[in-house]
């Protein structure tokens, strides 16, 4: 069994938890902000981290006044903002444990959560999620609060604590220690009934300081500043929540992704956490306007020199004629994309889904580095990520300090280290089948280089067999399918079928510009779906995606629909995974549809 392992660089005290990590910053950095809160007006109002600390114990003060005890939880079920990152605090710092509930849950789903874990409190945004709650609440025996944050909970709470002494605040606090649980965050239920993880202060505390340790100095330099807007609800933005939180920078919180580019541009913040979608759509956006306003030819121009110039930087040295045509297009093209993305931007962070080596090439090359990742809920994000100095586009680099990662001789990646969870709440078969000899089985297939560096190359319950008994992972396919403009989402099928095919959706925001650029007069998706010259150009990218894997591999036929997967109607998580099981079985017709033609020629 192929293994690399990566040497702790830290210890952490048995008495220690999360906290410590937020007592910790304002002792060694206590003058630079630790947030900055959205003022009406649209500016940004600096937050110390001892106005925050004060503020988190005043909460977690009125969180003892109305019976919270240690190790009692709490629901968190709000968009990303900064009373969530409070919330979270303010839990621990009273001892009890924050249990994340995505705000686009269905009742049914919250019912769920909140009963599995036992929730005796949950803080919600709006009047929305407490009606939501409220709904279901006959089958929540053990919930006894409601508070709603749009309402004046947390002001509420302050009053309510204000008797409670320092000293009883102290014991609550320090009575929870690494091993005990800080969180129990429920999977994305891509294939059934979402499973809590349990994660430890541990896992918290020690994935934090082995990334710091690794990163901190370079990525996060003193002062750098960190805009959120995923949903705090999922592991990746929580951990760097966290971890932003506990280090010299600054974060500020946007809960509505529409209002992003304008966000970015009033923040300007150095570093971003996003999804590969995101950039993918900035890229795609980019194109299109230059494409529009007539200088398609010289944003093809710049992306391919951003390519190359970032290809010879991995080689290890950059011909004299490209760093002068790289300065070149920097003044013409790579300065307003910078812009576009707040100006200041030098580092980002991207997971969740592979990011593709010519995207990674691409934003290298016009000053945006980003660091490709992975992880799961069952790590606590980060399991591996890309090093500064050693970049390795297509990779998402070695493991962080304390960890170490297998390939088994199925290919599945195996995990132990610092981030590894403690389990799964009250589920112990699916805990002894993820957790065995000592090694997290987490479901994906990869592999390892000479230096440690991981490639992930699908998904272990995702393996396409045809029946011609030929394994296809469809995850390789399906980025590359993405990463069309045109393209939304997209399913590779072909499990026990004669042939490898696709079902593809249109982007609804993409397809306006699209059809415009390429001279063709306005329709509807499914007018396009049925388009010839929109097919034709999806063919493209169909065979160029088949470019990439043997012709057994390759996507022989494809149909179009004229609805999207999106979270709404049930077919994405709600962190865009895809839900393949249910596709497949709504999709049967179109399946069916596909296999029933006569077998694509060649």
């Amino acid at each position: 069994m192929k293994q690399f392992t990566s040497a702790p660089q830290h210890e952490s005290r048995p008495d220690e938890n999360t906290t410590d990590l937020l007592l910790d910053r304002f002792r060694n950095d206590p003058s630079v902000p630790i947030f900055e809160l959205t003022q009406d007006d649209g500016s940004y109002l600096p937050l110390s981290t001892a106005d925050f600390i004060d503020e988190v114990k005043q909460v977690a003060k009125g969180l003892i006044a109305i019976g919270l005890e240690s190790g009692d939880v709490v629901a968190i079920l709000s968009r990303t903002r900064y009373e969530w990152a409070l919330a979270d605090w303010a839990i621990w710092w009273s001892g009890g444990v924050s249990v994340p509930i995505y705000e686009t849950s269905s009742p049914s789903q919250i019912q769920w959560i909140a009963a599995d874990t036992g929730a005796r409190f949950a803080l919600v945004e709006a009047a929305r999620h407490q009606e939501d709650i409220e709904s279901v609440r006959g089958e929540l025996p053990a919930l006894e609060r409601i508070g709603v944050l749009d309402d004046g909970i947390m002001e509420d709470l302050k009053t309510r604590g204000a008797e409670v002494s320092d000293e009883a605040l102290e014991a609550r606090r320090t009575s929870r220690r690494l091993d005990d649980i800080a969180t129990i965050i429920y999977t994305s239920g891509t294939t059934g009934r979402p499973k809590g993880a349990l994660l430890t202060h541990g896992n918290f505390v020690d994935t934090t300081r082995s990334a710091l340790n690794l990163l901190g100095k370079q990525v996060l330099p003193p002062g750098s500043r960190v805009l959120m807007f995923l949903p705090m609800a999922h592991v990746f933005a929580r951990l760097i929540t966290v971890l932003c939180a506990s280090w010299p920078v600054t974060t500020a919180f946007t809960p509505d992704t529409k209002n992003l580019l304008p966000d970015l541009a009033a923040f300007k913040p150095t570093f971003l956490l996003a999804v590969p979608r995101v950039f993918e759509k900035v890229y795609n956006g980019a194109e299109a306007k230059a494409i529009a306003g007539g200088k398609g030819k010289i944003f093809s121009a710049a992306a391919e020199t951003a390519i190359s110039y970032s290809t010879a930087q991995a080689a290890g040295k950059v011909p004299i004629a490209l760093k002068v045509k790289h300065a070149v297009f920097d003044k013409l093209v790579y300065g307003t994309l910078r812009g576009a993305m707040g100006g200041d931007v030098k580092w980002a962070v991207s997971g969740g889904a592979p990011l593709g080596a010519r995207l990674a090439h691409f934003f290298r090359g016009i000053g945006v580095t980003i660091l490709e990742g992975y992880g799961l809920t069952e790590t606590t994000a980060p399991v591996c990520v890309n090093v500064p100095w050693a970049v390795t586009p297509g990779t998402v680099g070695p493991p962080l300090p304390g960890s170490t990662v297998a390939i088994d001789e199925t290919g599945e990646i195996l995990v132990k280290g610092v981030m590894v969870f403690a389990g799964y709440h009250n589920n112990p078969e699916a805990t002894e089948d993820a957790l065995q000899d000592g090694w997290f089985r987490t479901g994906d297939l990869g592999t390892l280089d000479e230096i440690g560096d991981l490639t992930i190359t699908g998904r272990l319950k995702e393996v396409i067999v045809t029946a011609g008994g030929k394994n296809i992972s469809p995850a390789q396919l399906e980025d590359q399918l993405r990463s069309h403009p045109l393209v939304s989402q997209c399913v590779v099928i072909g499990d026990q079928k004669p042939f490898v095919a696709a079902i593809l959706t249109l982007d609804a925001e993409m397809l306006p510009t699209w059809l415009t650029n390429n001279s063709l007069p306005e329709m509807t998706i499914a007018e396009a779906a049925e388009d010839a010259t929109v097919r034709a150009e999806l063919q493209t990218i169909v065979d160029k995606a088949n470019q990439t894997v043997s012709r057994a591999e390759s996507i022989r036929s494809f149909e179009v629909i004229d609805t999207d997967f999106t979270e709404e109607n049930g077919y994405l998580t709600p962190s865009l995974k895809l839900k393949r099981n249910v596709v497949v079985k709504d999709m049967a017709q179109v399946i069916e549809k596909i296999y029933s033609q006569s077998k694509p020629a060649g």
